[in-house]
């Protein structure tokens, strides 16, 4: 499913429109292709982390581990979808932009199974509803792709709207984190590990990625841990 994404016209130009709207005309972080990756990448870490342990669709639908994992990916790569409409209700513009990419996606990998193809898209779009903060995730695998989205978060990403003239709080922490990686936590099976230049990193933390955890419904699984340098500066739980 990631190639049919990747090589998909509709899908690219609606994420290419995704950055015109936030980075260009309102200068947000980036919100188009490389985000749509690097969240994916970060949803699939997550969730090969969470899948033995968290009741997740393939233990309460008796589906099949891929067709969770479908789930997680296509949700985390098409979450920002309706930036190219309008960042206002975004997340309802990308359910109405995704639903028929996915239909015609989808038909590929469930051939003869309209069934399978319609929870499958629900889900989907679940995702893609539910990663906005304020919106509660109510299956594992929609907390899943929000987590990630707001795992991307490293310097990179706030670069472009700095360089434009955009400097603040927002923009100068993002620039402060050096790294985020996903690793197995201790006493939590995910640690989210990021690490920063000086501690104004701690705004991005507190203000975009726990955010999204406290309403991802695996907020109980996820532990962050924050760093300068390598050295502890704290460990975060909700």
């Amino acid at each position: 499913m990631f190639s049919l994404l990747e090589k998909d016209l509709e899908v690219q130009t609606y994420l290419l429109m995704a950055n015109e709207m936030a980075v260009k005309r309102l200068g947000y972080n980036d919100h188009g292709p490389l985000h749509s990756r690097i969240s994916t990448g970060s949803a699939l870490e997550i969730f090969e982390l969470l899948a033995d342990e968290a009741l997740t669709l393939e233990k309460t639908h008796s589906w099949s581990r891929k067709d969770s994992e479908l789930v997680v990916l296509c949700g985390a790569y098409l979450h920002d979808i309706g930036n190219a409409i309008h960042r206002d209700r975004h997340t309802m513009h990308g359910c109405v932009l995704a639903a028929p990419i996915l239909d015609r996606l989808l038909s590929v990998i469930y051939i003869d199974d309209k069934e399978t193809t319609i929870k499958v898209k629900d889900e989907i779009l679940h995702s893609i509803y539910a990663h906005d903060d304020d919106i509660i995730c109510l299956s594992i695998e929609a907390g899943v792709s929000k987590v990630a989205d707001g795992t991307d978060m490293a310097e990179g990403r706030a670069r472009i709207p700095y360089e434009a003239g955009k400097v603040d709080i927002h923009s100068l922490s993002a620039l402060s984190i050096r790294n985020v990686d996903i690793v197995r936590g201790d006493t939590r099976p995910v640690r989210i590990l990021v690490d920063m230049d000086n501690p104004a990193g701690i705004f991005q933390i507190e203000h975009v990625l726990q955010r999204k955890i406290n309403t991802s419904g695996i907020k109980s699984l996820v532990e962050v841990m924050a760093t300068e340098r390598g050295q502890h500066l704290k460990t975060i739980t909700l």
